[in-house]
């Protein structure tokens, strides 16, 4: 695999521009890293450990409640948020299809909790709001599944029915807006209840959110330092559990969006529709990621799971036709190879895209050649973190806790396993040479 500008550049001067601020390699700001991208080329991340025999375990301290929030890094924070409740909270995971609602309806605090990146000590918690659930949660899902996003002056938690909330570096209370019940669910069955997932992203001052439930879905841009909202766009969309990406190409600004009646871009600007697709799984999960000047998207459910490779000058409605794999405006796609839960990674010119059971396939980000296709675990074993990358190694974590480490390049090479010791749902943050896992009941860095 080649290597790239990029990757010679970032350990000497690793700097970009994220909401006015600047964005170290040793920052971990949102939902997947810098820009979504779920690479950090600064220090090497560690390439084994072993957490239940403490082997390169720096730190690994207890989190008060249940969440898939993923944590972020800023400088020497290290934050999370988690929905908290007197009474055991059940977490039901593997491969199944079972539509219920978890019976955990009681009384929550959802919670913001930052800790120091070198020794995990609390720095500080902050409740966002107490009461009991408006919406119920999926058995494998969690009272707060979205990740945090700052820009190193601000710290946003979004909590779906609960609320939206900004607070400074120290745990300060800015502001707070409250959007009614987002009641999200399985669209052919409204009674399945299932939790709001999708993250917030902070982009030059303002505040993306994807808000796709059972009625009324929305797109919004808010500022960041107020709260403000500065456009608002409706969807015709079911609920979808995806977090929204943004992209700057020659000027043109777009929020980009998966969905299954309508993936789409959007002015970043104003919030109109600039161009569309319908089509592939009907429950969408997976972020859309840029790379290579090529928005790549990817969904499953329902018997449909395709990988398209959209071009960022995309206008009008550019849905393939039947039998199309490519139009003007895709430049190529792929019909059975997309993931249900994770969101793909482009490392280098590749693309790995990993499916719930662990079905790993490696793709030319480019022009969609499969390379390699292959198994992580033993096909009884589910992933739903996202796969993050470092120093020539990708990182999947599955479910039961076991982070599968694979080296980059077109031959699948599989180098470690390494365990975490605990139920593991929330994709891993890199920063400084460490890699931070939420699991179920604490947070571990390891280097």
């Amino acid at each position: 695999m080649g290597v790239t500008l990029k990757q010679i550049l970032w350990p000497v001067f690793a700097i970009l521009s994220l909401g006015g601020a600047l964005v170290s390699a040793d920052n971990w700001p949102g939902f997947r890293g810098p820009a979504g991208s779920g690479v950090a080329e600064g220090a090497p991340a560690p390439a084994s450990w072993d957490v239940p025999n403490n082997t390169n375990v720096k730190w690994r301290v207890p989190v008060p409640g249940l969440a898939h929030s993923s944590p972020i890094v800023w400088g020497q924070q290290v934050c999370t948020a988690s929905a908290v409740s007197d009474k055991p909270a059940p977490l039901r995971v593997g491969l199944y299809g079972d539509i219920a609602s978890a019976a955990d309806n009681g009384e929550h605090r959802w919670v913001v909790v930052c800790y120091d990146k070198s020794t995990g000590k609390q720095l500080w918690e902050q409740t966002a709001h107490t009461g009991v659930p408006k919406v119920p949660r999926h058995t494998k899902a969690t009272h707060a599944s979205s990740t945090l996003a700052t820009n190193g002056r601000y710290i946003v938690a979004f909590f779906g029915s609960e609320g939206l909330y900004a607070y400074d570096m120290q745990g300060r209370l800015v502001w707070k807006k409250d959007f009614g019940r987002l009641d999200s669910g399985y669209f052919m069955a409204p009674d399945a209840q299932w939790g709001f997932a999708s993250s917030p992203v902070i982009h030059d001052n303002r505040i993306i959110i994807q808000v796709d439930v059972q009625k009324g879905s929305f797109v919004a841009a808010l500022a960041l330092a107020t709260g403000e909202q500065l456009w608002r766009t409706p969807r015709n969309e079911v609920p979808t559990w995806s977090t929204p990406a943004v992209h700057v190409h020659n000027g043109r600004g777009q929020v980009i969006v998966n969905g299954w009646k309508h993936i789409g871009g959007y002015d970043l600007e104003t919030g109109n529709e600039l161009w569309r697709m319908a089509g592939g799984g009907d429950i969408p999960v997976p972020t859309p990621i840029i790379a290579h000047d090529l928005i790549l998207i990817t969904n499953a459910h329902g018997g449909k799971s395709p990988v398209y490779a959209v071009k960022p000058s995309a206008s009008g409605d550019i849905t393939l036709k039947d039998h199309e794999t490519a139009n003007a405006h895709i430049a190529w796609s792929a019909a059975r190879d997309g993931a249900y839960m994770q969101t793909p990674l482009v490392y280098g010119d590749l693309l790995y895209v990993c499916k719930d059971n662990g079905v790993l396939s490696v793709f030319d980000a480019r022009t969609g050649q499969r390379h390699y296709q292959a198994r992580l675990a033993d096909g009884r074993t589910g992933f739903s973190a996202s796969p993050v990358a470092s120093a020539g190694r990708i990182y999947f974590t599955s479910e039961e806790g076991d982070v599968y480490v694979v080296k980059a390049g077109t031959v699948f090479e599989q180098l470690a396993i390494n365990p975490l010791g605990e139920v593991a749902m929330a994709t891993p943050a890199i920063s400084d040479g460490m890699m931070f896992f939420r699991t179920r009941g604490h947070l571990i860095a390891v280097q």
